[in-house]
């Protein structure tokens, strides 16, 4: 009979140590935020907060309300002029969802490490938000711009460099967890990728933005910003943009285009690339090997070929690596000469290479790298040409 009565008792007193979610807060008490913006200010910050506005995202009928609204406030530290905003907002900001981390141009310049302190520290913030340098801008100004398609304007800039990434070489997705990365090395400095505002600021916080067909204002995506340490020292260009993801093993996907006879181009489409990258040590000089591959299929021809001759596509092949290798090439030297910055992590495979010389090189890396030789080997295989084999310009021309 003990047994009977021990079991139940044991049960209540579990129950009784069990706690409700003392913690939780109810959606209704909270402003979500979709993006947080940070620029220089006289007391040390200027915070802004891209708030969605709940009621007109679940609108079932237009209005001419927008769907998110911004606001701002200056502090000493993020975390204050986060609070400062309870001064404006109807509800506690909550930035556990966020989407998007925006740094102004020149608050980047002055580097931005003290930063990532706070959005590493706060428990209830996620790490998979995408961090962007606003180009030529405030963050202030850029998340104020009202966009098309989609209602948020975070959630569209955040689309967008996700699509670009896997489909147009140019940009790099990167999140808190990757940045803190690349900061804390030794042998590798960040890389952010730029968004920018095309057309006018003050249209485009304007409602009347959304409603054409052909918006006078947009936020597009840019190239790819350089880092030394936690300071901007710079941009890449398109061609280096596209060099510096090759180098970094970041195309699954993208479209480019070659010479096939005179002035007329032909497209290919890469579906995949591997690289591979050896540091090693010879004469106790620093050296990198790259080797690059990839595969492609041509998606159109502008010229009159036979694509069924081997002779052919082997001319396009090489036609193909030649112009990979000069992409990597103008990354290389454009980091080496005007950033002196080793934004390619080149530090780290000399590092696991030979850890006894890195002791040495570690100490002056920055000055190594802008000497450090680097070979670069590309491979380019055609796997498919379409459903044709040679095009049909010239009957059109006939």
């Amino acid at each position: 009979m003990k047994k009977t009565y021990i079991i139940p008792f044991t049960l209540i007193v579990l129950i009784s140590l069990l706690t409700g979610c003392w913690g939780k807060r109810e959606v209704n008490e909270l402003s979500i935020a979709s993006a947080i913006g940070i620029d220089k200010s006289e007391e040390g910050y200027l915070v802004t907060v891209q708030l969605i506005s709940p009621g007109e995202i679940a609108a079932r009928t237009a209005t001419t309300r927008a769907v998110v609204n911004t606001y701002r406030a200056t502090g000493e530290t993020i975390f204050e002029a986060l609070r400062k905003l309870t001064l404006e907002t109807p509800r506690k900001i909550y930035i556990g969802h966020m989407r998007l981390l925006i740094f102004g141009e020149d608050f980047a310049k002055d580097g931005i490490g003290k930063v990532l302190d706070f959005f590493s520290r706060d428990h209830e913030i996620r790490t998979d938000f995408y961090i962007m340098v606003a180009r030529n801008t405030k963050a202030e100004k850029l998340l104020n711009i009202l966009t098309p398609v989609e209602k948020i304007p975070a959630s569209k800039i955040y689309s967008s460099l996700e699509t670009s990434s896997k489909a147009w070489v140019q940009t790099k997705t990167v999140q808190l967890d990757q940045l803190i990365s690349s900061l804390i090395s030794k042998g590798k400095n960040p890389v952010l990728t730029g968004v920018v505002i095309k057309g006018s600021p003050e249209i485009g916080m304007d409602i009347s933005n959304v409603e054409k067909v052909d918006a006078p204002t947009a936020v597009k995506i840019s190239t790819i910003a350089a880092f030394k340490k936690d300071k901007l020292v710079g941009w890449l260009n398109e061609s280096e943009s596209k060099g510096l993801n090759y180098i970094l093993g970041n195309v699954s996907n993208t479209v480019f285009s070659v010479h096939c006879l005179k002035e007329e181009k032909l497209a290919v489409e890469l579906r995949r690339t591997k690289v591979k990258i050896k540091g090693k040590v010879e004469n106790e000089e620093p050296k990198i090997d790259i080797k690059l591959w990839a595969e492609g299929n041509v998606a159109a021809a502008e010229c009159e070929i036979d694509l069924s001759k081997p002779e052919n596509i082997y001319a396009i092949q090489k036609k193909v690596a030649e112009r990979i290798k000069k992409l990597m090439e103008a990354a290389i030297k454009k980091a080496q000469d005007d950033f002196k910055s080793d934004i390619f992590g080149f530090g780290e495979y000399i590092h696991r290479a030979d850890p006894k010389a890195w002791k040495e090189f570690e100490k002056n890396w920055d000055k190594e790298f802008e000497d450090l030789e680097v070979n670069i080997n590309v491979a380019a295989k055609i796997s498919s040409t379409g459903t044709i084999n040679k095009s049909f310009q010239k009957d059109v021309e006939e």
